[in-house]
Order: structure tokens, then sequence, then C-alpha cells
């Protein structure tokens, strides 16, 4: 089911689906391929939105730095200096987080409007990113494909192919506050992650070198405990890179009983607990918990590769189920 939901400077809809199963219910826009809302039971069966979101289209115009709930591309996360090396050409990204490129650009696929088609319990979305767009190589036709599995389980499998060299690394961009709207910080949510490194960033959230054991450190989460704050890091999945997804991750939040499963085709996961989030939400207020390839890999040959060819088909898969604890 569709609606309108409002209409871009430029005259062009943007229309809200609704999606619906097994207690799960999904809004999804054609604006960015954006999640704006995922309504869950607690453990009471009370039901709440449990992803940050805007009411509105404007909402999104005017604050479109959070990301709320995109569609992130070309590439998911930072490339140092806007800029990477392939095939013996150095291509120049348009910068948007001095001096570095972030989530393909300042016009990335999170600000696009996506064709849009039903699939059974779910959505297709779909479009062409043009040779040059955002500075990246090579006409990239993608399609993010949204469903509700028969749990409720929301499942996003990209795809995308190319007619040139280029690199790609796309991901959801949901926050996720369990306790549903009002109810506070979610740093006290408990994380659990299959991952026993990561990699360390410096002052510009760039990696450092080679990823590092969390063992005795606050990055370590192979046990569940409180999140809290300060957290824009990249963990290395222990799983690498796999056909099917395979979970990683955990978030319970104690008061509503509600818990979040992550499972994966990716080898990394981006823990970012949104200290700088500003009005009308509050520093902490959500977790994104992005599956993505590493931060910089374009230029860090010993991280896995991003690169698509010609020939080749890029696919990622990610599965967020959603359950109670009592």
């Amino acid at each position: 089911m569709s609606e309108h939901f409002g209409t871009l400077s430029d005259g062009t809809p943007v229309h809200r689906w609704t999606l619906e199963r097994s207690g799960t219910r999904v809004r999804v826009l054609s604006y960015g391929g954006i999640v704006q809302s995922v309504e869950v039971p607690d453990r009471d069966g009370r039901t709440a939105d449990v992803v940050l979101g805007f009411a509105d289209l404007d909402g999104y115009l005017t604050h479109p730095e959070p990301f709320l709930g995109a569609l992130i591309g070309r590439y998911a996360n930072r490339i140092a200096h806007a800029r990477f090396p392939l095939d013996g050409l150095t291509y120049a990204l348009e910068p948007n987080n001095a001096p570095n490129s972030l989530h393909g650009g300042p016009r990335g696929f999170d600000k696009r409007v996506w064709e849009v088609e039903p699939v059974e319990h779910g959505l297709r979305l779909s479009r062409v990113s043009p040779h040059g767009e955002e500075g990246f190589p090579g006409r990239l036709e993608v399609t993010a494909t949204y469903t509700l599995d028969a749990s409720g389980a929301l499942r996003f499998v990209y795809e995308a192919v190319t007619d040139a060299p280029t690199v790609v690394n796309l991901t959801n961009h949901s926050y996720f506050n369990l306790g549903g709207p009002g109810s506070g910080a979610a740093s006290g949510h408990e994380l659990r992650l299959a991952a026993g490194r990561y990699t360390p960033v410096d002052s510009d959230l760039i990696p450092t070198g080679e990823p590092a054991p969390v063992a005795d450190t606050r990055f370590d989460f192979r046990t569940a405990r409180k999140v809290g704050a300060g957290y824009d890091h990249n963990f290395v999945l222990d799983k690498g890179v796999t056909d099917a997804p395979v979970e990683v991750a955990e978030l319970h939040d104690p008061a509503s009983g509600r818990v979040l499963t992550v499972a994966t085709t990716e080898p990394g996961l981006q823990v970012y607990t949104a200290d700088h989030l500003s009005e009308p939400f509050t520093p902490c207020e959500g977790i994104a918990l992005e599956t993505q390839h590493f931060p910089d890999s374009p230029n860090r040959p010993e991280f896995p590769g991003t690169e698509l060819r010609p020939g080749g088909v890029y696919r990622s898969e990610t599965v967020y189920g959603f359950g109670v604890r009592q």
C-alpha cells in the first residue's frame, strides 16, 4: 500500500509504502529508500516505533546529515581525502566530511528518489547511478529489496552491476531505540557482537592501520553489556564475508524486553551511538548498526575488497530480526 508523502522542490513526488507481517509494521519512503518507522511489540504486547524518523518529508530535507533510516551508497562510511586509486587511475570524489567523502558524498543514494515496485511481502527499489555521480566511475544499476519474512524480520538484499570498474558498499542507516519514542537514550541497551577485532581510527574516523583485538578494551562486546556512548567504529566480524547471512549481533532493551538481532553477509558492522544527534532528537537517542565493508577499503588493499567490475554482481544481504525477552 502506498500514499503520497510530499513533493520535492523540483516537483518530484515522494511516496510512502507500508509493509506489515507477523506483528511488524514498516514504512518506507521512495526518497532515499528511507525506513521511516518499524513498529514491533514489547514483552507486554504494546507496539511502538523502534527506529528514529521524521513525521514528514520536510524533516528529512531540513535535517539530512543524520541519514535517518536511509539507503547509503555508493560507498557507506568514509573514504579518506575523498579519493581512491583503481586500475592505475585516481578518482576524486565530492567531499562532504572534510576532507573525506562520507556515505557517498553530498548527494548520495540517501538523497535520490528511487523507483519502487511491490514484490511478495515487500518492495524492490531501483535506480541507475550514472558514471561520474559524486565522482564515482561506472554506470551502476542498483536494486534494493526490502521484505518482511514469516517471523516479521526485516530483510535487505542489495544487488548492483556496472559497466566499468568501480567500488560499492551499501547499507541501511536506521537508528534503533528499542524502548520506543520518549524512552530516553538507547545507550542503556545491552549489545553483543561476534567481533574479536575492530578498526582503530584517527580524529577524522579514518582507519589508522591493521585491525586491533577488542580484548581488554571498551570495544569488547563479545559478552553482552551496556553499550554506553562514544562509539562510531567498525567492528571486524569473526565470520568474515559469507554467502548467506550469519547472526553477528544482538541488541536488548531490558526495560521493554525488545530484542533486535542482526544477521549479515558483510564482514563489518559500524556501531554508532549517535552522540551528536541534535534537535528534534537528543544525543544517544538511537544506535545505528550498519552492516558494511570496512571504511576506506578502496585505499586499503589489506581490507576486504569493495571493487565491482563489468560482468560481476555486487550482492549484500542483512536481516534485522525482532523478538522479546521476559
